[in-house]
């Protein structure tokens, strides 16, 4: 064995050196085959065709399609639209409730911070139907409620505004309580000193609210309002469930008609290519929402 060979296999020896690389390996192999290989694979498939049970190379032709397609077009006016009403509503009840649940006066804290967190660990389906039932339009709570007020009922999921309403609602019910736990332990590092020589300098509430609360928790409703913005781009299950993207595709968002393309019309290259285009928007609002929440 010729100097060169004997270097090249000892640097594969077990040693203090290559140990943690070994160690690594069964993660990495995990990582690479359930992570790297599918992102990889899909990227590779949007630009190609099924048909006929064999794929067909067609270059840049599934995303030229995308920009004529009136389906595609309308599942991305709803995602934004559900976006830009949606995230910010959350975001400001979820950090009211932990505002208002961080009071050292308020009692039984602990059961109001489980039942306001409860909807997230709920089964998506089982809430999505649960919804069904209450906003149904013959025999649903919020219908008979209304009746109570001599208010006319509401079709909520056969008609286009309401049915929108109605995703808004549920997608805000299952996720406020999640981000009001996150906003809840930044505000529980926040020292009471603070607050404290707020009091000596004898600010009210809401001076000590805007000008110490929101600032240091900036960066944690940074991260929350990032969160949400890509779960509500990658929203699928309400629209599935709730309403199957109608009435005639009032309600479909990016996601669900990704579905759609991909196991129900069998049209997996124009599928992933709709996939990346959903990438591309989320890293374009992540860049924009890190720099409009940079601190410097």
């Amino acid at each position: 064995m010729d100097k060169k060979s004997h270097k090249f296999i000892s640097a594969f020896r077990l040693n203090k050196k290559t140990a943690p690389y070994y160690f690594m390996l069964p993660v990495l192999l995990i990582f690479a085959i359930f992570m790297v290989y599918p992102i990889i694979n899909s990227l590779i498939l949007s630009f190609n065709k099924f048909e006929f049970g064999e794929f067909h190379f067609v270059g840049f032709n599934n995303y030229k399609l995308l920009l004529h397609d009136p389906i595609f077009k309308a599942a991305l006016i709803n995602t934004f639209i559900y976006l830009i009403i949606q995230v910010p509503i959350m975001i400001f009840f979820a950090l009211l409730l932990a505002n208002t649940l961080n009071q050292n006066s308020l009692k039984c804290k602990t059961f109001f911070r489980i039942s306001i967190f409860m909807p997230s660990i709920t089964s998506l389906v089982a809430y999505s139907l649960v919804f069904m039932l209450l906003l149904n339009t013959e025999y649903g709570l919020v219908n008979y409620i209304l009746k109570l007020f001599h208010i006319p009922a509401v079709d909520w999921l056969n008609k286009p505004t309401s049915a929108r309403i109605s995703i808004i609602i549920a997608v805000c019910w299952r996720w406020t309580g999640y981000n009001m736990i996150i906003l809840l332990a930044g505000l529980k590092q926040i020292p009471a000193n603070l607050y404290e020589a707020c009091a000596i300098d004898g600010a009210n509430r809401f001076q000590t609210f805007f000008k110490v609360t929101i600032p240091i928790l900036k960066p944690i409703i940074l991260f929350c309002t990032i969160t949400s913005t890509i779960g509500t781009l990658q929203l699928f299950d309400e629209s599935y469930i709730l309403t199957q993207g109608g009435p005639d595709n009032a309600t479909i968002t990016i996601s669900h008609y990704l579905y759609n393309s991909g196991f129900k019309y069998v049209k997996f290259g124009y599928a992933s290519a709709i996939s990346y285009v959903l990438v591309i928007i989320i890293a374009i609002l992540s860049f924009i929402q890190f720099k409009v929440g940079d601190e410097k």
